[in-house]
């Protein structure tokens, strides 16, 4: 008889202990979740390398694949070539100036002599050896040979004026063509695909050797060292917490104990929803709730998408 109670009695103890955990009375549940990045592609093209799988830890800024750019490669050599080119279509005033600059010289010598002529007939005029008329007769050569000179002057001038002014049209092209290498050679060093957070990756979407699209996602990835749970509280509930305030948050460690880990409200919801389906608050339900995150240390225990409990 005796040891039928002592029996009972410990069974009693063992049951009391199992339950212990289980009567906690909780004020909030919910789930964990995490704040997810979706790594993309900046280009579109082949995928040379992708050295990423699931459940990876990846440092931030770390070059993690390569996506094929040989044909922006191919096209920043083509806009080089045809700026190159346009030094060959530009036009060279040198020898037409120059020939214009011979005749000029032929025309000063010209024009030398003549008054060199000029001037021995005004002697001769002086001491009646010549006429008036072979001295207007020369001078009408000078004059015209002046103006000649003069003629041949502004044709220089417009033949530089007309050749800058073509090249100045055909040069002007260039400054685009460089821009436009220079976006080229921008966008074939975005080819190389760089991690932009450090965290583990959660998801998985491509392979090396598929072909991808400018923001096509490649994979996601999330810093797991602190997860949140997103929880829902009555309007009743509210007055009694804030940001920042210490709560206890508890995850199912067997079928009737919970495990605790220390959490911190982070966030609460300044507008009401509806009830989510999957869960209760505190009381019955509400046909309002608030949402409300609580920043928890991941152990490696936690996981996104697991169910939890908070007590404020």
């Amino acid at each position: 008889m005796r040891k039928i109670i002592l029996g009972s009695t410990m069974a009693g103890l063992l049951f009391f202990a199992a339950c212990k955990d289980a009567s906690i009375k909780m004020d909030a549940s919910g789930s964990f979740e995490a704040e997810e990045t979706i790594v993309s592609s900046e280009l579109s093209g082949k995928i040379i390398s992708l050295k990423v799988e699931e459940g990876d830890l990846l440092a931030k800024d770390s070059v993690i694949g390569t996506i094929d750019a040989r044909n922006l490669a191919l096209q920043k050599e083509q806009v080089e070539a045809s700026i190159n080119a346009l030094g060959q279509k530009t036009a060279d005033p040198g020898p037409s100036i120059q020939l214009l600059q011979n005749q000029l010289a032929v025309q000063q010598s010209q024009l030398n002599n003549l008054l060199q002529e000029r001037s021995r007939i005004e002697n001769l005029l002086k001491a009646d050896a010549a006429t008036s008329k072979q001295l207007d007769d020369m001078n009408a050569q000078v004059e015209t040979t002046t103006k000649m000179m003069n003629v041949t002057k502004q044709q220089i001038n417009v033949q530089k004026n007309n050749i800058a002014t073509q090249n100045r049209s055909i040069l002007s092209e260039a400054d685009p063509l460089r821009k436009r290498a220079a976006q080229l050679q921008d966008m074939e060093q975005r080819a190389d695909i760089v991690n932009p957070v450090t965290g583990t990756v959660t998801t998985k979407y491509a392979e090396e050797g598929e072909v991808t699209a400018a923001a096509k996602p490649l994979y996601k990835i999330a810093d797991l060292t602190y997860l949140q749970l997103r929880a829902y509280v009555s309007g009743t509930q509210l007055s009694q917490i804030k940001i920042g305030q210490l709560v206890k948050v508890f995850i199912d460690d067997g079928e009737k104990k919970y495990k605790e880990y220390a959490g911190n409200i982070i966030w609460i919801a300044d507008k009401a929803e509806f009830t989510p389906k999957t869960i209760q608050t505190k009381e019955e339900r509400v046909n309002l709730v608030y949402a409300i995150k609580v920043k928890v240390k991941n152990d490696g225990f936690l996981k996104i998408g697991m169910y939890g409990e908070a007590k404020f």
